[in-house]
């Protein structure tokens, strides 16, 4: 199972990334992580006790664009038949603004409680398994370092 590092300014969380049931989301995710393009981006998007959102290019510093609308140039399909499509605390899921429109943006669960409707509508990609403690802690504005890739 890959993994991924996701460095902040609050300390770092290690996330067990769901290769099999989204091979696609992860490897999308993968390759942005490892070209830096998450690197500097904030988390712009924080709602208590429902999600931390990032991957927005319009964060970077010296962006115009609004935060919250960018991507990467391109889109992904959702994957959402995989077992593990199910969202609680320290999930990691595709942000998108419709099926098959998620490219760059994602989000981490607060928790199980506002999340039910999510289930098999975004693609859970992989878990924060360490510092999950972390995902109360960010706030909007709060930046991604950088985000390291440890492939087994």
């Amino acid at each position: 199972m890959s993994k991924a590092i996701i460095k902040t300014e609050k300390g770092d969380m290690t996330v067990d990334l769901y290769t099999v049931d989204a091979p696609n989301t992860v490897a999308n995710f993968i390759k942005l992580a490892k070209s830096g393009y998450y690197d500097g981006l904030t988390f712009h998007r924080v709602i208590n006790d429902f999600v931390i959102q990032g991957g927005c290019p319009n964060t970077r510093e010296g962006a115009t664009g609004m935060p919250g609308t960018g991507g990467p140039g391109y889109k992904i399909d959702c994957e959402l038949t995989g077992e593990n499509q199910y969202h609680d605390r320290g999930v990691l899921s595709m942000a998108h603004a419709g099926r098959n429109t998620g490219g760059s943006q994602f989000f981490v669960c607060h928790s199980r409680t506002n999340t039910a409707h999510l289930d098999r509508n975004h693609t859970c990609f992989g878990k924060v398994v360490e510092n999950v403690d972390l995902v109360d802690d960010i706030r909007a504005g709060d930046r991604i370092l950088t985000i390291e890739v440890i492939e087994d």
